[in-house]
């Protein structure tokens, strides 16, 4: 299968993931923000060249919002794993991710011919949630280069910032639009998860 230029920065979208969790892990929140804007650039470039030069195809409307989930779902858990953001919200947040792409998946199997893409709802909450993101790793910069006590678990900084009330009701929000754009798609396509 030959792949268009769109499907193309979606796959280097994915490639993407790769270093971002890498210098996530090892330290490098400014090199990890990087890595994520432009991935998030690669994000709505794709679907606007997809939709300007009539390359809309299947496999992009499956393979961009699946690139989308790994690429947020990796930084979630590696939030998580510092405790900087609620866990309950990354269970939902994934939960919500698995059984949408099951429902894909499924219809897809039932019939080659119909392949569901997201909807304004889905695109709402990548966004939202694609902007949270930016805005922790932001501030994770900002912490490294003004306080330098970023990693420390029991800074003035993390308590006052990683564990306050920002980033909570960031991930209150993106959750609710996760909920929310999850039970809209299922909604719209019932009759095809009827058959």
């Amino acid at each position: 299968m030959k792949l268009n230029l769109a499907n193309k920065l979606t796959l280097l979208r994915i490639i993407l993931i790769i270093p971002f969790v890498f210098f996530l892990l090892a330290g490098g929140p400014l090199i990890s923000l990087m890595i994520f804007i432009l991935a998030c650039i690669t994000d709505w470039l794709d679907g606007y060249i997809a939709r300007k030069y009539n390359m809309i195809t299947d496999l992009g409307k499956f393979l961009d919002p699946l690139a989308d989930k790994i690429l947020v779902v990796s930084a979630l858990i590696c939030f998580v794993g510092n405790r900087w953001i609620p866990e309950w919200t990354v269970i939902v947040i994934v939960a919500r991710e698995f059984i949408v792409t099951g429902f894909r998946l499924a219809v897809v199997s039932k019939d080659n011919k119909v392949v569901i893409a997201a909807d304004i709802w889905g695109k709402i909450k990548t966004a939202a949630t694609m902007i949270t993101i930016i805005a922790i790793l932001a501030i994770m910069v900002v912490c490294r280069f003004l306080f330098d006590d970023i990693i420390q678990p029991n800074s003035v900084t993390r308590i006052i910032i990683f564990n306050g009330i920002i980033f909570n009701v960031l991930m209150y929000i993106c959750t609710a639009l996760t909920v929310f754009s999850g039970f809209t798609m299922i909604w719209k396509n019932r009759k095809l998860f009827g058959e």
